[in-house]
């Protein structure tokens, strides 16, 4: 096992660009794979209770997968993470037209997506940290600004993944970043239908933003209270998906971000995930005001690395982010970043035990 860094080639993509791959590796064994291809999150390589490591994130084994997929494994996800209505939003009395490639709608940046691009990388051995940076021009997509972006993946001795953002524009803009990972904490392999639903999950949220059947909010907040949106107590994720709630069927399952309880901007937390066969468990933490968990809701029967295959709501997602839509929502959280300003947010996976 080699602690810290290694770097090896990982493919060429179709316009050319050559990308690494990435592995940071902690004196505990845990790893994580990155490649400077949509800054994807290959692979993340933790113990369970009894010392045995899994890889417990799905993906590919190849390039070419990646380029190809349609589910966002693993990326960095923006300029604007989730959701804009009809594409549309306005800054200062100016409308913007974005593509909309989810219906009328706009979703995860389009053409422009984070998770499609070749990122510039580098490496900070003395923190076992890669930090990435890239370039999205005024325009595309139909967003305004040069924004530049950077990412910090750092794997810390304490079993943390930590994933910092920075962005700076030239132009009035809008931003929202997270990564767009998929979790089975009993292994990846493991994603199979349903694969997901045995999990405990906790949300510190006493309400969430309620959408209609295209994942657009509908406006204002409901309550997690008596309904089966109320993760506040450890619980199955499988225990109330089925029923009978119009939130439920407009997301075919968990599909919405949650209001994270705490102070805005600094950090706090906002899930616990465990895994009651491995004891494997996940905090996530984020300075950000939502966290979107997704229940895999539309993952379909698909070859995955090794040989798995993966199935609907095989796996979940905790896309730490501004609520979606939120430019045309002055209720929510504001997402414009200003040329005199720098937008920073941080989010926290820390990977731990329960004793059996």
């Amino acid at each position: 096992m080699t602690i810290g860094i290694s770097c090896s080639p990982y493919g060429i993509t179709t316009n050319g660009d050559s990308i690494d791959h990435y592995v940071l590796t902690n004196s505990n064994g845990v790893e994580v794979g990155i490649i400077n291809y949509g800054g994807i999150i290959t692979s993340l390589r933790v113990p369970d209770r009894n010392g045995v490591f899994d890889d417990v994130v799905l993906g590919y084994d190849t390039l070419a997968e990646y380029e190809k997929c349609p589910a966002h494994f693993g990326c960095i996800t923006g300029r604007y993470a989730n959701r804009i209505s009809q594409g549309h939003f306005a800054i200062d009395g100016q409308s913007y037209q974005l593509e909309t490639n989810r219906g009328p709608h706009h979703l995860h940046g389009a053409s422009a997506g984070f998770g499609k691009v070749v990122w510039q990388a580098e490496t900070v051995s003395e923190s076992s940290a890669v930090v990435l940076r890239y370039l999205s021009v005024d325009g595309h997509g139909g967003y305004p600004g040069n924004l530049q972006v950077e990412v910090i993946y750092r794997l810390t001795e304490r079993n943390q993944l930590q994933i910092s953002y920075r962005a700076v524009t030239d132009k009035p803009t809008i931003v929202n970043l997270t990564n767009h990972s998929y979790f089975n904490l009993k292994g990846h392999q493991h994603a199979v239908s349903g694969g997901v639903l045995d999990h405990q999950l906790c949300l510190t949220a006493d309400s969430f933003v309620p959408s209609d059947n295209a994942g657009i909010p509908l406006g204002g907040l409901q309550n997690v209270n008596n309904s089966p949106f109320d993760f506040r107590q450890p619980t199955r994720i499988g225990a109330r998906i089925r029923e009978a709630h119009d939130q439920l069927e407009n997301g075919k399952g968990y599909d919405h971000n949650w209001v994270a309880s705490g102070p805005a901007g600094e950090l706090k937390r906002v899930a616990r995930v465990g895994e009651p066969v491995t004891g494997r468990r996940l905090t996530v933490e984020t300075t950000q005001p939502g966290v979107q968990f997704y229940s895999g809701n539309n993952l379909s029967d698909c070859a995955g690395k090794s040989g798995a295959r993966y199935g609907n709501q095989g796996a979940l997602c905790l896309e730490t982010q501004y609520f979606p839509d939120s430019p045309n929502h002055p209720e929510y959280p504001p997402t414009i970043v200003r040329p005199d300003e720098e937008w920073r947010e941080q989010a926290i996976f820390t990977f731990s035990v329960s004793e059996g």
